[in-house]
């Protein structure tokens, strides 16, 4: 039985800073932000898109009534949580009108957390051949005004609706992850921003990637010349490819321009929205669908994800005859270009707001026409999500 991706959809906020003009403002060189890590733009979440809107909107795009009917088990993969004990994937369960008859739960591990879900997705499609899973991965990235990892900020989520049967990508069930207590990124309660040793974290990712790929080589016998592309987290353009790199000279020149000439194509919509953390490899996954013309069905695709913390895993999938059908580039080329550009003052003024702890009852609207959803304030201490 095959089981994996069978639509895929996304969401971002309809800001975003240039970072040409961040550096400049910061008196970096942009190089340094453009071509050092790969990134031209970063979206901007206002207050009235949060984690749990943002789901919501990305999963809107992709589910019909038939999909809706037929879905009993809906996972959320966020590190930006909005309580400590609710999961945030009942507020989407309700805002789409999905059934009651459902497992509903959150997951948290840094970046992981979406791939989590999908490989208990994975498990659950087989033991339940005739439902569908709603996996959803979202996310604020947030590190701080004129930090190091301040141009590696972003926000946005990408949704999976997982089958048997699957449209778009059909998942081998074996799989390889590796895990281990390191110190690389964290966020203590009390904070609403990221801690990061940035150096150290590189290394763990790609030390991480070379762990699992090899594991799947020995479990699968796959080489790296079975691959079409490589996916990958993408924290920020670059990281992939830093780690690709380490296993490129397992095959001839020929096949390292043509996995770097994919790898191109995956990182389009990342260089212009930045880190969604746990969204971050399904937004590559995305990007190399809608772009990628010379990916063919058959071809098999290689996924690696890494969630800080760390846990690494890495899986693969072949695509099938139908996927091109699924896609909808024309849609997320508009979206990104109907974003409305920040002025550093109201970026750095937006950054810092946030809603009144002390307050019980606060209003927010929102006009984004992207966004069927949003987070609409608090009322007698509850969280509130309205429709449009």
């Amino acid at each position: 039985m095959k089981i994996g991706i069978d639509k895929i959809g996304m969401y971002t906020p309809k800001q975003y800073v240039d970072l040409v003009e961040l550096a400049k403002h910061r008196r970096v060189d942009p190089a340094k932000f453009t071509i050092g890590i790969g990134q031209d733009k970063m979206a901007v979440a206002p207050l009235s898109q949060d984690a749990i809107s943002m789901a919501a909107n990305a999963a809107a795009k992709i589910l019909t009534a038939e999909d809706k009917a037929a879905i009993d088990l809906v996972i959320l993969g966020t590190e930006s949580g909005v309580d400590n004990s609710k999961a945030g994937a009942l507020y989407v369960q309700k805002l789409l009108d999905l059934p009651n008859r459902a497992r509903v739960l959150e997951i948290k591990e840094a970046c992981y957390g979406a791939t989590a879900g999908l490989q208990y997705a994975k498990l659950h499609i087989l033991q339940n051949p005739t439902a569908k899973a709603l996996v959803i991965g979202a996310d604020i990235a947030r590190y701080g005004l004129d930090t190091s990892g301040e141009v590696t900020q972003g926000a946005g989520a990408v949704a999976l609706l997982v089958s048997a049967k699957p449209k778009i990508l059909a998942l081998d069930l074996a799989t390889s992850y590796f895990s281990e207590e390191v110190p690389d990124f964290w966020r203590p309660l009390n904070q609403m921003i990221a801690e990061v040793d940035g150096k150290y974290s590189n290394e763990q990712y790609i030390r991480f990637f070379k762990e699992t790929f090899a594991d799947y080589q020995a479990k699968t016998k796959y080489g790296l010349n079975d691959y079409a592309a490589l996916t990958f987290h993408l924290p920020y353009t670059k990281m992939g490819l830093k780690a690709m790199r380490e296993i490129l000279p397992q095959v001839d020149e020929a096949k390292q321009n043509e996995l770097q000439q994919h790898y191109q194509q995956e990182t389009l919509y990342g260089r212009q929205i930045g880190n969604i953390y746990t969204g971050s490899l399904y937004l590559a996954l995305l990007s190399l669908l809608d772009n990628d013309a010379i990916l063919q069905p058959g071809m098999r695709i290689g996924l690696y994800s890494y969630g800080s913390g760390a846990v690494g895993e890495f899986f693969s999938g072949v695509l099938q005859p139908e996927f091109k059908a699924q896609l909808d580039p024309m849609y997320y080329l508009d979206l990104l270009a109907k974003r409305q550009k920040l002025a550093l003052d109201d970026y750095e003024a937006q950054f810092t707001a946030q809603l009144d702890p002390e307050s019980e009852n606060q209003a927010l609207t929102d006009d984004d026409p992207f966004a069927k959803y949003y987070f609409a304030g608090i009322v007698d201490k509850k969280r509130v999500y309205k429709a449009k």
